[in-house]
This record gives structure tokens, sequence and C-alpha cells, in this order.
């Protein structure tokens, strides 16, 4: 292939987006047919099957996943574009990060958060997957950093750099009425109580059950969860405690009414900022590592 058609490339994009043709078709104004046309061209330039068909939807293929990509950056590029000739802003700094499911939202919007305050204007792009997915990213120089909570290790065949920004005890809590109640003769309260945690993926669980068998408590789950914002959601209507992290609890317990039981450093987290060179060398980089080290985390050491 010597050149990238553009336009077959919006089709795929707006399709991709939308889930259907018929979608991507309402939104550009144009036929059903013109779109599958233009999309198989492209998938005939590039030599591979970008959608599978799922019912009704269309999904993408692992080809179609790195074309979507791919072509995110193509289009938020050419908004820059744009925005810098058109009405002369010049050109923001660009600051892509990746951050693992498993990563407290809460945490990485607090890391995140000097990056809408940088000294230049910046455009932040925020990635979400599995580590070994996101460090794939970071060695294709698809991403300028990765936020996690837990450290690159050696299974994953690549030369990274754990930048370590500190560590979060957990903050048990729960609906006024059970955190008074949980509150008495903690930690054994928790012992057949009602517990909503995170799912057995998350590290804040691995933390939490090794506390659980050191205490010799055994809560009564009721439900788990990948989501930590449905988790607190959940607590917030009386299902039963939850754990958040310390660092910003306060954000929590206040947003969903939550009152605290206790707070436990034992079960805490590491939170990492993860490069492939051995040091953070984007500017906005930089400042985040930074303020998370010495303001978020304060003097918890890093590696």
């Amino acid at each position: 292939m010597e050149f990238l058609n553009f336009h077959h490339l919006r089709y795929f994009w707006t399709v991709a987006r939308s889930g259907s043709v018929r979608g991507a078709a309402e939104e550009l104004g144009v036929s059903q047919p013109s779109i599958s046309a233009q999309i198989r061209l492209l998938e005939e330039s590039l030599g591979e099957d970008l959608f599978l068909r799922t019912g009704r939807r269309l999904v993408l293929t692992e080809a179609g996943q790195t074309a979507m990509t791919y072509a995110d950056e193509i289009f938020s590029a050419g908004r820059e574009l744009v925005n810098a000739v058109v009405m002369g802003t010049g050109r923001a700094l660009r600051f892509n990060v990746g951050m693992t499911d498993s990563l407290s939202k809460l945490i990485g919007f607090e890391i995140l958060k000097p990056a809408f305050h940088y000294s230049r204007p910046t455009h932040l792009v925020t990635r979400q997957g599995e580590l070994s997915v996101l460090v794939n990213q970071l060695q294709n120089h698809r991403l300028d950093l990765i936020l996690a909570d837990e450290p690159v290790t050696s299974s994953l065949k690549s030369t990274m750099f754990n930048h370590q920004l500190g560590r979060s005890g957990v903050t048990f809590c729960a609906v006024p009425k059970l955190a008074a109640k949980l509150r008495r003769n903690f930690p054994q309260s928790l012992h057949g109580a009602p517990a909503l945690l995170p799912s057995e993926n998350m590290g804040m669980r691995w933390a939490l059950e090794s506390w659980f068998d050191s205490e010799g408590i055994r809560p009564h789950i009721v439900g788990e969860f990948e989501d930590g914002t449905l988790m607190e959601v959940a607590a917030s209507g009386a299902l039963g405690f939850t754990t958040v992290h310390t660092v910003v609890d306060q954000a929590a317990l206040k947003h969903y009414g939550l009152r605290v039981i206790a707070k436990v450093e034992e079960c805490g987290s590491d939170f990492y900022a993860i490069t492939g060179e051995r040091k953070v060398k984007h500017p906005v980089a930089v400042e985040i590592t930074e303020n998370a080290f010495s303001h978020l985390f304060g003097s918890s050491g890093r590696e």
C-alpha cells in the first residue's frame, strides 16, 4: 500500500464509534451501501478484515482495534491543526497517558490534574486497558506514560521502568447507620457483615484478602466490582460496607454520603508511573509525577 485513503479511514472511524453502518450513515449523511463500499476498499488496501458482525452490531477485529487507535490519533491531530492554523491558538502539547483498568479513577484523575494547569496549553489523551496492552502501545511510542497500581514485571518481556509514586491505605466506609454499627469492635465487626468489594483481579482485593486472613475475618460478600464508582454507588444504597483508597477518600465519602468505619494502612496499594526510558522526560509527565510524589502521596518514596 503506497498511500492511506483518509476518506475511507474516516468512514471506518465513524462506523467503529457508532457501532453500526446505519448509525454512521445518519451521522455522515450518506447511504449505508456507500459506507460499506468504502470500508471494503480500506480492508482490501490493508489486507485485513476490520469488523466482525455480532447480531446487529459490528465488533472490531484485532486489526480493527489497531486501526481505531491510529484513527483516533490522526483525526485528533487534524482538529489540532485546524485550531492552530484557523484559530491561531498555537499547537497544544500532546500528552498520551495509559491507565490500567484496575487503577482507581479517582486516583488517576488526581495524578493527572496538574496537566490541566500546566504552563503550556496541553491536550491530554487517556487510554484504558490491560497492562500488557498498554506496554505494547508505550513501546510503539503511542503513549508517553502509563499509570498503574502494579509494576511492570519481567514476564512482559519488555524493557520498562517503574517509577513508584507512592502508597495509599484503604478506608472502610458505609452509609452512616451501618458505619456506626461496624465502627464498634472493629475489625471483628466486619466478620459476616455485608461487603461490597473489588473483584478478584483488582490489586486492592488481594491486599484486603490478605488482611482479612490475618485478622480471622470473613465478611459476607454481596457484590464484587471492577468499577470502583459502581461499587461506591452500591454502598450508598446501604447494601454493605466498601473500601476506597485513603488518599482520595474525602471525595468519595462526600459524594456518596458515606462515613468512615476505619482506616487501615496494611491494606495499602502502591502506584506507579511506567516509562520506556530510565528517566521521565515528557514535560507534563514530569509535572504530574513530581506532584503525585510530593503532594498526593506525600513522602512515601519511589523506586
